[in-house]
């Protein structure tokens, strides 16, 4: 029978099911952004040469997730287009959440799923395996390398055309602006942004979703460097 699992279980519980992964390991989550503890507990299965599967599919990898991923050689990295699935799963054990694998989620958001113990349910379980196994099958397999660093980002186009733009509009502020009053960088910030629904990526570009519009977001476009957002002084993601 499958176990209800708030914020604090499914954390705890995903990491016991990395932790004790001895055969394989399939992590599929929209967003990656690995905290130092996922990190960690991810290499030392690669230490052991444990199979182990990432799918992503809603956007880039960030630069310090590739140049992290690209040294380990048992840790394969595919992205699925219209990704929105967020399933955990060992040999034993699987999750099915709404947690992405993403350090926001993790200990900012309120989040909900079950737990599904392969000698309890194996019929739930094998269903489980067998939808997770058909996502492997349809995503395209990442070669992670240092040089995908150099096609990324997206985030500093916006941030030229908001310099273009000049400074703030008004009470708001450009994208980068308001992120680097947050202390981060454009595209964490972004990428925020996109976790938190006021923002979606379509085709590798960002676009303004109607909960961004409520929050105060405006899409604006520089004649020289293309699209950009203003948002209130006060947003915070």
């Amino acid at each position: 029978m499958a176990k209800f699992l708030n914020t604090s279980a499914t954390n705890y519980f995903l990491e016991e099911l990395i932790k004790n992964a001895k055969d394989r390991l399939i992590l599929i989550s929209p967003f990656l952004k690995l905290n130092d503890r996922m990190k960690e507990l991810l290499a030392d299965k690669n230490r052991l040469k444990i199979d182990v599967r990432i799918v992503y599919g809603k956007s880039e990898l960030q630069p310090e997730e590739i140049n992290w991923l690209k040294e380990l050689t048992y840790i394969r990295t595919s992205f699925c287009k219209n990704l929105h699935a967020k399933c955990y799963m060992n040999e034993e054990l699987a999750i099915i959440t709404s947690l992405n694998l993403y350090e926001f989620s993790q200990i900012n958001n309120n989040e909900m799923g079950v737990l599904i113990r392969r000698q309890d349910d194996a019929e739930l379980y094998r269903e489980t395996y067998e939808e997770a196994q058909r996502i492997i099958r349809i995503s395209d397999e990442v070669r992670i390398t240092l040089e995908r660093v150099s096609t990324e980002p997206k985030a500093e186009e916006e941030s030229k055309a908001e310099a273009d733009e000049g400074a703030e509009k008004g009470d708001k502020l450009t994208t980068s602006k308001l992120a680097q009053k947050s202390g981060m960088k454009t595209a964490e910030f972004l990428e925020r942004l996109v976790v938190a629904g006021l923002l979606e990526m379509r085709e590798g570009k960002h676009y303004l979703t109607a909960k961004g519009k409520e929050a105060g977001g405006e899409f604006r476009k520089s004649p020289r460097f293309g699209p950009y957002f203003l948002w209130p002084e006060g947003l915070s993601a």
